[in-house]
């Protein structure tokens, strides 16, 4: 993806209030794609606080925004979709003094683990486990399971 070309179809970006660099995240994502996902389709929309807070409020029937959303799809071949909150990594990117595309990694690779099956809340540890051995073999900073437990 070069400046003159358009990002691939299952990425889009629909904020613009928070800057970052999507061919980076872009890559991240197909090497999870090939990597974690076994080369099963998922696609990544990144988008305004609102507008996960609305999506958080709709489908899982909570009033907060978060940092980002699963949607699984068990048709087939593809996993499903993630909706990542634009501000939302921004400030935990600033708190945790680490860049926007750090923290959006880190969210991308979370929501894929749920994608993929894993539930933090009743699986025991092993999703924090898988996530902790990808953000290691990815080097990346500590993942938010790990944050929410300190």
């Amino acid at each position: 993806m070069t400046a003159d070309s358009d990002p691939p179809d299952w990425f889009v970006n629909r904020q613009r209030s928070v800057p970052f660099d999507q061919e980076k995240i872009v890559r991240f994502a197909s090497t999870l794609r090939r990597k974690l996902a076994g080369g099963r389709e998922f696609a990544v929309c990144i988008a305004s606080d609102d507008t996960v807070r609305r999506a958080n409020r709709q489908f899982r029937g909570r009033r907060a925004t978060t940092d980002v959303l699963s949607f699984p799809d068990d048709e087939g071949f593809r996993l499903g979709d993630l909706l990542i909150s634009a501000p939302r990594a921004r400030q935990q990117a600033q708190r945790l003094g680490h860049s926007i595309e750090n923290e959006l990694k880190i969210l991308l690779l979370h929501g894929l683990l749920h994608l993929i099956g894993h539930d933090h809340e009743q699986d025991q540890g092993e999703m924090r486990r898988q996530e902790r051995q990808w953000r290691r073999r990815l080097h990346l900073p500590a993942g938010l399971i790990e944050r929410s437990e300190s």
